[in-house]
Order: structure tokens, then C-alpha cells, then sequence
């Protein structure tokens, strides 16, 4: 038991398969049900938009996603180099 939830702790969900389920009008709860809680976001209201930048980061890469009024705008995924 002990170990399969040491397994499930180090599977990170910052992958390029979920990269891919990330689809443009997305809510960010749905998001955040793929990914789990950003590492980091940043949030603006401007002229009645409001908007949100918020970043996965694990070993595989980044997840960055721009968010409109609470809806995917924009996504990008960084793969991290092997050093």
C-alpha cells in the first residue's frame, strides 16, 4: 500500500499527454482538475476582462496557460533539457 502511493506522489501530471487534453475555451476548474494547483500564477482585470497566467513546472517540462474571464486562451509546453 505504502508504495503505491509513494508511485502515485511521484507521478507528476506536468506531461505533454495532458499538454494535449488542454483544449481553448476551458474551464480553469477543468484545468485544474488535470493538473492539479499551478506552481505559480499571476492574476489582471483590465476593462472588465479579468485575466490569469498560471505555471506547471516538473521534470518533464512546463505548463504555461493564459486564462480569459476564467477560460483557456492560450497554452504553451516547455520540455525541459536534460542536463
Amino acid at each position: 500500500m505504502f508504495v503505491a502511493l509513494l508511485l502515485l506522489a511521484a507521478c507528476s501530471k506536468v506531461t505533454q499527454e495532458n499538454f494535449a487534453k488542454l483544449q481553448d475555451g476551458m474551464d480553469e476548474q477543468e484545468v485544474l482538475a488535470l493538473l492539479g494547483k499551478p506552481g505559480e500564477t499571476s492574476n489582471i482585470t483590465v476593462l472588465g476582462l479579468s485575466g490569469a497566467s498560471s505555471k506547471w513546472v516538473a521534470d518533464e517540462g512546463t505548463i504555461s496557460v493564459q486564462f480569459v474571464n476564467g477560460k483557456v486562451r492560450a497554452k504553451s509546453f516547455e520540455r525541459r533539457t536534460a542536463k
